[in-house]
């Protein structure tokens, strides 16, 4: 990755609850736990962590670390997302296994919601835990088309495809933490071992 960030991981009795680029993803954390009892929470945790430490700890975690807090909707979507790139089990899915990009209407379509488009592209920017849970794998449809133009000119040269699609024209969309860290991250999710 090019410029290194120190990523924020709060905990909540020892899950994380929360993984950002800022202090936005403990406020949040602090409002869930302020509705809960007294006796609810333990105790709660901050840290920072580098990129290549959150990849090694997106790897040994599973859904079951995780303590995040939104609708019902929102958890089966971001359980979806988790399921991208982990299986079942918690184990990471490497890139040679299936890891791809999305788009939102694809991702509707995994949470059996083909016409809640908006509502799953809500539920996404709204995830608490980047990296983990993978957002940044979503893209908008467009640059599904442009990927898959790409590949199929590509293959008729000694490329094939492989490292084709990331070309820094193809536009990958929003993220809180800005397109370019998007970009990097997709390309470490994809191409990492």
């Amino acid at each position: 990755m090019k410029k290194d960030i120190k990523w924020v991981v709060t905990r909540v009795d020892g899950k994380i609850a929360s993984v950002s680029a800022d202090f936005r993803g403990l406020s949040k954390v602090a409002e869930y736990v302020r509705k809960l009892p007294v006796d609810g929470v333990s105790e709660i945790t901050v840290g920072k962590v580098s990129t290549e430490e959150l990849v090694d700890l997106s790897s040994r975690t599973g859904w079951e670390d995780l303590r995040i807090s939104g609708s019902a909707f929102q958890l089966s979507v971001w359980k979806r997302l988790y399921l991208l790139t982990h299986h079942e089990d918690g184990t990471p899915i490497l890139p040679d296994e299936g890891i791809k990009l999305l788009s939102y209407s694809q991702l509707a379509d995994l949470c059996e919601n083909p016409r809640g488009v908006r509502a799953v592209a809500h539920a996404v920017a709204c995830n608490p835990v980047a990296y983990i849970i993978p957002c940044h794998l979503i893209v908008p449809k467009e640059a599904i088309d442009k990927i898959l133009a790409i590949r199929e000119v590509a293959q008729g040269t000694i490329f094939k495809g492989t490292d084709l699609y990331l070309l820094d024209s193809i536009e990958v969309g929003e993220y809180e933490y800005g397109g370019e860290l998007k970009r990097r991250l997709i390309e470490r999710q994809l191409y990492s071992r």
